[in-house]
């Protein structure tokens, strides 16, 4: 059997920024296991599948190299692109995953893809594990977790971009993952709200590139810290991305770029 695939670099413009994505378009779905076996193969990310539906909905799954994953923005995001591309007509996509339910896809006047998903605000933790407090070089100013990760907010730009994690420490607080913020104040970062790296050894790797599902606690938590419902945020892993968020009520509209890096065919056996 034989599957196009397509890589695509998500929440950037240029070819080997943002973060990777594979994108496999089937008409029924692919056993569970050959699916996280190509996402293995493929060593990304996230690998997306997707099959659409007699309604024009597209069905989505992520997978990581080592697990299914609940929801995933950048594999989201390409995966309009590679959509948007074969059915440049169209107005808007919708996906549907079980965790997030239906999302609505369209293309703005930019050329960027906007998503809308849930707003996953987190909570504050009066009580940090210590796992977490041993597994980072850098003590929290405050930490706060939704269902996905502990959000850990520090002062300086300079503690976000220096921190050192222990990934057995932080193994340790699985299911959640780890993401570490602060709001951009530096000439560097002159043109962003705030700024995040995301550890996520628990569930699939090292540090993230780029992600856009903790962005949906992301936003609307700086998004009450800094008083303002529109920012624009920098994921600081050595790839980088830049992600345009709006908060608004119960919804977060993540919005970036995408390019093409490959197209090709895989050769399976179901």
């Amino acid at each position: 059997m034989q599957l196009e695939v397509n890589v695509i670099d998500a929440f950037t413009d240029t070819v080997f920024k943002g973060n990777s994505a594979a994108v496999i378009i089937t008409d029924d779905w692919l056993s569970d296991d050959l699916m996280q076996s190509i996402a293995f193969e493929n060593n990304l990310s996230e690998t997306a599948f997707i099959v659409a539906d007699d309604k024009g909905i597209y069905h989505i799954r992520w997978f990581s190299p080592s697990t299914e994953i609940a929801f995933c923005g950048h594999a989201t995001l390409a995966s309009a692109f590679v959509l948007f591309k074969k059915n440049p007509t169209a107005a808007s996509i919708k996906f549907s995953a079980k965790a997030v339910g239906v999302l609505t896809i369209v293309q703005t006047e930019t050329g960027k893809i906007q998503m809308d998903f849930p707003n996953k605000m987190p909570e504050k933790v009066y009580s940090i594990p210590d796992s977490l407090l041993s597994g980072l070089s850098v003590a929290p100013v405050d930490v706060y977790r939704n269902n996905q990760a502990y959000f850990v907010i520090y002062n300086a730009e300079s503690d976000v971009l220096n921190v050192v994690r222990d990934n057995e420490k932080i193994k340790q607080l699985a299911p959640y993952d780890v993401v570490v913020t602060c709001q951009a104040k530096s000439t560097e970062y002159k043109n962003y709200d705030f700024i995040s790296r995301y550890f996520w050894p628990a569930n699939g790797g090292d540090e993230d590139p780029v992600t856009g599902s903790v962005h949906t606690g992301l936003a609307p938590l700086w998004a009450e810290r800094l008083e303002k419902n529109e920012l624009v945020a920098y994921q600081a892993s050595s790839r980088g991305g830049v992600l345009d968020c709006a908060v608004v009520g119960d919804r977060v509209f993540i919005s970036g770029n995408a390019v093409q890096y490959l197209t090709g065919v895989i050769t399976v056996e179901e």
